[in-house]
């Protein structure tokens, strides 16, 4: 039986403190009015001249990134009441202005939600690899069973968080939410029967409750299987299974919708739903792999063999490629065709954020083709550990793209909300999913494939 040991315990607790404090820190440093940001911009004219309002400004330790509006690529693709209907250069100072606090005001609010979102999509991502398995009824897979419900249990305090993120966040991501604004937006107002947010509401709560009813059900019976002189405890898992990943595929592509695609909701995509899927699930079976690896390597799971980790290992290598076809089908489809209503979503972000757009391409696809491309390096842990982390730091990059440019727009920087909530997560993550991994014992029992599973060959 596995337990978090004291020192990576004291770690976890460390980078919670650490991290709640640079939250915060974040949310109270922000500018309150907007004299502050009329004092932000000629603070930083005399410095940068008359074409940036705002290159750096470090107010109580807080970098932001303030660019003068120019005209509608200036402007974020979420701002307030300039969010869907972009007004040309010289509207006036003071919507600028306005313009200009509301995105700084969002930035740690979104800096929050990429994190939250991202480790929460761990856990759900690792669910759905779980219950592919028990559908299925995959041979090799018994073994990891214990390892997919431990980084499952990050769920349920993962999905709520993001819930209440989502909930509270209000006009800082959903331009959708401001009434005056739908008023004057033709395309919002026929849009108004799905975006509103009674309805989003209970969407996300519909998401919440099947998520976790089935991560909550299918332990159950996971560990009931193994004091069950039967087999009924697997086939309700595998009857719940079955259910659960139609529920899913319907969920998964409305939670995108709803939780990211609206936040630009003059645009749209059909393969959205599936890009962030793709996302989601490679970075989970990455997570997967490295707490196998970290399990084997302390001696607790002698029946995983390298094969079961050659075969995480193709997944990996597998998805990386399905992620970038996906990618690659979504952009060049929408460059060929150059429709101004699609192209302005690329141009923040190719314009704005290239180091980080082209560089999520580098890290996500081509350093997994090659530290992966051998069948020989899946086997090897560090080989896979290194891939791993090209993954996940490509994969967090990802959804920094799909959150950032379309609430705080030009004005973005790394720095503390960001760091910070990257630490308060990974905290948690590491704590919670230790804490789930040392319940049980971690070889289940009395599951009708472990034999197959532990004499794995190919």
């Amino acid at each position: 039986m596995y337990t978090l040991p004291r020192n990576l315990k004291l770690f976890s607790i460390v980078l919670i403190v650490l991290g709640l404090a640079g939250i915060i820190f974040g949310f109270l440093t922000t500018p309150k009015t907007i004299d502050d940001v009329k004092k932000i911009m000629a603070e930083q004219e005399g410095h940068h001249g008359e074409n940036h309002a705002v290159a750096e400004h470090e107010e109580g330790g807080t970098a932001n990134f303030v660019d003068e509006a120019r005209g509608e690529e200036g402007y974020s693709e979420n701002a307030m009441k300039h969010a869907t209907d972009l007004k040309p250069e010289g509207h006036g100072a003071a919507s600028h202005e306005e313009h200009v606090l509301h995105q700084l005001q969002t930035r740690p609010w979104s800096a929050t939600f990429v994190a939250a979102f991202f480790f929460m999509m761990l856990a759900l991502g690792a669910l759905v690899f779980y219950a592919i398995q028990y559908a299925s009824q995959a041979g090799w897979s018994p073994v990891l069973y214990r390892i997919m419900e431990g980084i499952t249990a990050y769920l349920l305090p993962g999905s709520i968080i993001v819930f209440l993120i989502v909930v509270f966040a209000g006009t800082h991501f959903y331009p959708w939410q401001d009434h005056e604004l739908v008023a004057g937006d033709k395309i919002l107002q026929g849009k108004s029967v799905y975006l509103n947010f009674p309805f989003f509401l209970i969407r996300a709560v519909i998401y919440l409750l099947g998520w976790n009813l089935y991560r909550y059900f299918s332990r159950k019976n996971s560990l009931a299987q193994a004091k069950a002189n039967n087999y009924d405890p697997y086939r309700k898992n595998f009857k719940a299974s079955v259910l659960f990943l139609v529920f899913f595929l319907l969920t998964e592509a409305t939670m995108s919708w709803d939780w990211f695609m609206s936040m630009t909701p003059h645009w749209y995509s059909t393969l959205f739903a599936w890009y962030i899927f793709a996302s989601m699930f490679v970075s989970a079976i990455t997570v997967i792999a490295l707490v196998t690896i970290h399990l084997k390597g302390r001696g607790l799971i002698p029946f995983v063999s390298d094969k079961h980790l050659h075969d995480l290992a193709k997944f990996m290598f597998a998805f990386s490629i399905f992620w970038t076809y996906l990618w690659f089908g979504q952009f060049m489809l929408i460059w060929y065709a150059n429709i101004p209503e699609e192209v302005t979503y690329f141009i923040i972000r190719i314009q704005e954020y290239k180091v980080l757009f082209f560089g999520m391409l580098i890290l996500n696809f081509v350093f997994p083709i090659l530290v992966l491309m051998n069948s020989d390096y899946k086997r090897i842990p560090w080989f896979v550990v290194i891939a791993a982390v090209f993954i996940l730091v490509g994969h967090y990059i990802d959804i920094f793209l799909l959150v950032m440019p379309s609430t705080v727009g030009h004005n973005w920087y790394f720095g503390i909300p960001e760091v910070a909530a990257i630490l308060f997560f990974l905290g948690l993550f590491i704590l919670v999913v230790g804490t789930g991994l040392g319940k049980v014992s971690l070889r289940p029992e009395n599951d009708p494939f472990i034999k197959e599973s532990e004499n794995y060959h190919f």
